[in-house]
């Protein structure tokens, strides 16, 4: 089964068009949704672990997403470690301690004396932070993994979700699968690949 023409439509922009990085950097209001939608929540897990008071969060994201719009364009890749996620993800910190200096300055602000020595703590991580970074690593790739796919599920039509769903995360055949859906064995394998091409197209450049 096709998807429905508005699926189709969807999938003759985007999977030829170019990536969500490119379209980002060109200021494109739909690029930056997405954007949002994918990496708000992993926004909110840095600060979280950085304990930020939820009152002062909103705040937090206004001043790292300006800045993400402010520096897209400086974005570039020129190591295999250059990913969009840790760029993210060191602007997050500098705007936190940013918050946090702009706190300590104010009576009583943001816990007082304890948010204090927090921020001082902040430039000498304990010793075993290496390995809590790697862990973290493993979350965060399959947070925005799982977001992204939540994105493109809406977007194609249900069989052809389904299909790249048994192949790929069941790890079923496309024989099984053709067989299960009632669909040709060629379509199955379409079907995947037009999943995995639009998940390249939603994050390939950014990880």
């Amino acid at each position: 089964m096709a998807d429905d023409p508005q699926s189709e439509r969807y999938a003759a922009a985007s999977s030829t068009s170019r990536s969500l990085l490119m379209q980002l950097k060109d200021g494109q209001p739909a690029a930056w949704e997405r954007l949002a939608s994918l990496y708000a929540p992993l926004v909110y897990h840095w600060c979280r672990c950085m304990y930020v008071a939820e009152q002062d969060m909103p705040d937090v994201f206004q001043q790292v997403f300006q800045s993400v719009a402010s520096h897209i364009k400086a974005f570039h890749k020129d190591q295999p470690g250059d990913t969009f996620r840790h760029w993210l993800r060191t602007i997050t910190r500098n705007k936190i301690r940013d918050h946090f200096r702009r706190n300590s300055r104010q009576p009583q602000a943001a816990g007082g004396t304890d948010a204090q020595i927090y921020f001082a703590q902040l430039a000498a991580p304990p010793a075993d932070a290496e390995g809590a970074d790697a862990h973290d690593e493993v979350g965060e790739v399959q947070h925005l993994l799982r977001g992204a796919l939540e994105q493109i599920r809406g977007q194609v039509h249900p069989q052809t979700w389904q299909a790249f769903w048994k192949v790929v995360v069941e790890g079923k055949t496309p024989e099984e699968v053709a067989q299960e859906l009632a669909m040709r064995i060629g379509t199955v394998r379409v079907a995947k690949s037009r999943v995995l091409s639009r998940l390249r197209s939603e994050l390939g450049e950014l990880f």
